[in-house]
């Protein structure tokens, strides 16, 4: 039974306000389960190899789930369109969420989720 139909049925209960709603059930309905770092909290670090654009939007979950991606975008490297609209998408994704996105090295990205942020400067321990 979808939101919409326990509107619709005129059996079901009111809700009381501030009733505690489980949002579980709304979940299982869909069939999506939650991220692992949804469930316990724990951030995770996933290492890709992006060869067509059309892998993006799997790629791009990853992020949305709240992991750290380090996407190596050497197979798609020579042909200027597709990096091109492949950056260009992960900017806007990052822009969305509050993450930040930077390169490392000539073919690597790092792309962060919310709430993480890539200091830019490098660390020179002195000998």
């Amino acid at each position: 039974m979808g939101l919409f139909s326990k509107l619709k049925d005129p059996k079901a209960t009111p809700r009381a306000s501030g009733e505690y709603i489980d949002l579980e059930e709304y979940v299982t309905e869909t069939g999506a389960a939650p991220a692992a770092s949804d469930r316990d909290g724990t951030m995770f670090v996933r290492v890709a190899e992006i060869h067509k654009y059309d892998e993006l939007r799997e790629l791009a979950n990853y992020v949305y789930k709240g992991n750290m991606l380090f996407l190596d975008f050497g197979p798609i490297a020579q042909d200027d369109v597709i990096l091109k609209r492949v950056t260009g998408e992960l900017k806007k994704l990052v822009t969305d969420i509050g993450g930040d996105i930077a390169g490392l090295g000539k073919t690597t990205l790092i792309v962060t989720p919310t709430g993480v942020k890539i200091d830019r400067t490098k660390v020179r321990v002195k000998a």
